[in-house]
């Protein structure tokens, strides 16, 4: 650099180049690296360094994608302890945590390539230990092969291990012939290769490459980087040149006295390094590996890998990952022409054959070969022992919610030792909310028993499936229910009544309708008319109308509406019965929204999450809560009237139910959740343990458990004693079947009335009677008699009308010819009108 350096290509690691960017921002040299891809050079703290092929932030998040894709929760890194890992890793461990993931162990080596194959056999063997069987490889080559030679003396490439390398392991595989025996100590593994996009420039370069090369030594894509990253350099100056630049130096001031043997002070700094560099940042171009361009941040555009599997010698592509849309099996020029897509769905790789050569994906954990079997906290209760407790002789602990997780965990592909230690003073119920947090402090490796899954738990532990329903509920004591004289008006709503009555009245207005012309039961003065109109809607009730109908459409009509008749007065009778005869027990609260707005003293089981529920949620006062500590002191409590009524969890209460035969749930259950196995954060084995949980609800083995500890007879009272009114809503289709029959048999009737009025009257008739009138009232005359001739057709009886009309109309035609000839204008006197609508 003592030569007047412009511009400086390399270094190849990245604990150099953290060392000289900080010279290069003093001389404001440009410096270009393809292979030292820290992601903590891309810092502002470096404005002059540049990576010119994709950094390993990029490949970190190509490998974060990929654990999340298979359903990996954590991982074993292995590498070396230096500045070429390290930022690395730190970047993985970044991703890992966006997408619930972590690394479980950092697995670490001796710098660069100093590690030792002791030491690597003394890593690998705590490894081995380990739960998590992900295991991904970062480092330099001659230390990434003797990682994998010697994992597989050790057994570790077998079937149960995902082995993941970076970059590394294509790079080799592409550059030099790979032997038997080191092919057979990395297969299954998946690695990472830089994606190069297929062209014919490409294609030209390795032919003359290979030509030069004899064939000898493959040439990976880091050194078409290399390539490139030359030409982007020479480019730059060029068009530095062109623009006018001038490459002058100058003395830096600062550096004289500063290295001692380095002779720092002898350096210069380049006059024209900011405005190359702008020119390195800005250039657009197209290279041996595609575009070639720079981000704001001075990262390469579009950066992308291939997803490799090794397979025998070689290794075959199961995809590819592009910082646009993630994983996928199209090629990344494909996917730059569309949308970005990176949900979960449009995720996807090619079948993988793994370690052990198997198609079948590892669950990708086991549990620690150290010898030590789960430690499972256990709640010691001193009441509702049913669920969970410890037989006195056997020392065996047993009870409803171990035996759910007994069969459950005999339905996992693996053994699963463990040990039951149980949390409590034998004295009162232990707090389910310590006893939770406990795994979280690694006191406990899980937790079994009558947990309940509440929010504040969730929030440091995994539960499982629930295997029980379990929400807050409301028991309270029953007292004899005072009679009432307006019993009978409770089956119904009010506005079941109204509705049931006006259907009365119209039904028995339809079928007057229909009956008055042809039926002389509905016949006579108005009065009586009326009186049968009521007396034949409400009769229905009873089934005891006495008036016949004739008529087709009223016979319809009736025969629908004594159908819902008949449904109404059975669902009448049927409540009716249970209010007077079951119902003789009421509640003396009717549920949690009356013991909230009353000063009532509520009883809880200790331990049980009710007591913050109730305090914290509902904001009832604490001096109004009483801790409770058995079904005994349930009832004592009430007895003594020390509590107007207890909150406590469904299960719990149907096992008190089943004793004390005075109490019962009054109003809605109102929280909702359930009971399960709490495991720590992230846990495999509480995905393992909840799809188990499913399969013994399918296949009905939950059922028996629950039947063979809880399965208890309750003492024959209803579980609520609020009495359900027949509401307008559970009859509302049957009315509406009864209306629309009304409305079609009128609609029939009146075509058929009116019909017969137009064949009985003709227009001309009517027009010749109306033309009497004097001109000036000629059409609203005609109107007026047309009704009046209708309304009197409608009203009379059916052959009686027909006579009477016939005659009629002959003798109005007779007397209006004589009336024209004998005036010769054709106009009635306004008398003669009025006599003939009589």
């Amino acid at each position: 650099m003592e030569t007047n350096t412009v511009a400086i290509i390399g270094p190849q690691v990245s604990g150099m180049a953290h060392i000289l960017s900080h010279l290069a921002n003093q001389l404001h040299v440009p410096m270009l690296s393809f292979t030292a891809l820290d992601p903590g050079l891309q810092s502002l703290q470096y404005p002059f360094f540049i990576q010119t092929a994709p950094n390993d932030l990029f490949q970190m998040i190509a490998v974060a994608d990929m654990i999340s894709y298979f359903g990996y929760r954590e991982v074993v890194v292995v590498c070396p302890d230096d500045e070429q890992s390290r930022g690395s890793i730190i970047a993985l461990g970044e991703k890992l945590a966006e997408r619930r993931c972590r690394i479980s162990y950092k697995a670490l080596l001796s710098p660069e390539s100093l590690a030792t194959s002791e030491e690597i056999m003394d890593v690998l063997v705590q490894v081995s230990l380990m739960e998590s069987r992900v295991i991904i490889v970062h480092a330099f080559a001659a230390v990434g092969l003797r990682v994998f030679d010697i994992a597989h003396r050790l057994g570790m490439m077998d079937k149960g291990y995902v082995w993941i390398a970076t970059a590394w392991l294509s790079t080799v595989l592409d550059s030099t012939p790979v032997s038997a025996e080191k092919a057979d100590s990395i297969q299954g593994v998946i690695t990472f290769k830089p994606h190069i996009e297929d062209s014919a420039r490409k294609r030209e370069f390795l032919s003359r490459w290979n030509k030069l090369s004899n064939d000898s030594i493959g040439l990976n894509p880091y050194g078409l980087y290399a390539y490139d990253t030359v030409w982007t350099i020479a480019n730059a100056i060029k068009k530095f040149m062109d623009s006018g630049g001038v490459i002058s130096f100058s003395n830096d001031s600062s550096l004289n006295g500063l290295g001692g043997a380095l002779n720092l002070g002898s350096l210069s700094r380049f006059d024209g390094g900011k405005e190359l560099l702008a020119m390195i940042l800005k250039t657009n171009t197209t290279g041996l590996t595609g575009k070639i361009a720079f981000n704001p941040d001075k990262s390469v555009v579009r950066p992308s890998f291939d997803i490799l599997n090794v397979i025998g010698k070689g290794y075959k592509r199961i995809g590819y990952w592009t910082n646009y849309s993630g994983l996928s099996v199209v090629g990344p020029e494909i996917l730059y022409t569309r949308a970005p897509n990176r949900s979960s769905s449009n995720q996807r790789l090619y079948d993988v054959v793994w370690p052990g050569r198997t198609t079948v994906k590892p669950r990708g954990w086991e549990f620690p070969r150290n010898g030590r079997p789960l430690r499972i906290g256990i709640p010691d209760r001193v009441s509702y022992k049913a669920f969970v407790s410890k037989n006195e002789k056997t020392n065996d602990i047993n009870g409803f919610c171990i035996d759910v997780f007994l069969a459950a965990k005999n339905l996992l592909p693996y053994a699963v030792p463990h040990e039951f230690i149980l949390f409590g003073d034998k004295r009162k119920n232990p707090s389910y909310t310590e006893l939770v947090s406990m795994i979280n402090s690694d006191v406990f490796d899980a937790a079994v028993g009558d947990i309940a899954i509440v929010t504040n738990r969730t929030k440091i532990v995994d539960f499982t499936q629930p295997y029980t329903e379990s929400g807050l509920v409301v028991v309270a004591p029953v007292k004899k229910l005072n009679s009432s004289p307006w019993a009978f008006m409770r089956p119904f709503t009010l506005s079941m009544w109204a509705v049931t009555s006006a259907f009365f009245l119209i039904v028995g207005f339809v079928i007057w309708i229909l009956e008055h012309r042809i039926n002389d039961e509905f016949r006579g003065p108005p009065k009586k008319q009326f009186i049968t109109i009521l007396w034949f809607g409400f009769s229905t009730m009873f089934f005891a109308h006495r008036e016949n109908t004739v008529s087709p459409l009223g016979r319809m009509v009736l025969l629908i509406w004594l159908f819902v008749v008949l449904i109404i007065t059975s669902s009448y009778t049927a409540s009716l019965t249970s209010i007077l005869t079951v119902q003789q027990l009421a509640p003396s609260i009717r549920g949690i929204e009356s013991m909230i707005t009353s000063n009532e003293r509520i009883g809880f089981q200790v331990g049980s999450f009710s007591e913050n529920y109730l305090t914290e949620e509902l904001n009832i006062a604490q001096s109004r809560l009483i801790p409770l500590g058995s079904p005994e002191e349930y009832a004592d409590a009430f007895n003594e009237g020390r509590v107007a009524a207890i909150v406590d969890e469904r299960p719990y209460v149907d096992l008190f139910l089943s004793k004390y035969c005075m109490y019962q749930v009054v109003g809605r259950e109102f929280t909702k959740g359930g009971w399960g196995f709490a495991f720590p954060r992230d846990s495999p084995l509480a995905m393992d343990m909840s799809t188990a949980i499913l399969t013994l609800s399918e296949n009905g083995d939950l059922q028996k458990i629950h039947d063979k500890w809880l399965n208890t007879r309750a003492c024959g009272l209803p579980n609520s004693l609020d009495s359900e009114q027949l509401q307008l809503k559970s009859f509302w289709g049957l009315f509406l079947i009864s209306g629309i029959a009304c409305l079609l048999a009128l609609l029939l009737y009146f075509c058929s009335i009116f019909h017969k009025f137009k064949r009985y009257f003709p227009q001309q008739q009517i027009t010749n009677i109306s033309s009497s009138s004097s001109s000036n009232k000629r059409s609203s005359s005609s109107r007026s008699v047309r009704i009046q001739k209708f309304l009197s057709f409608a009203d009379r009886k059916e052959d009686e009308s027909i006579n009477k009309t016939m005659s009629r109309s002959r003798q109005e035609f007779v007397a209006s010819s004589s009336v024209t000839e004998r005036n010769g204008a054709g106009v009635y006197p306004d008398h003669e009108e009025g006599q003939n609508g009589n």
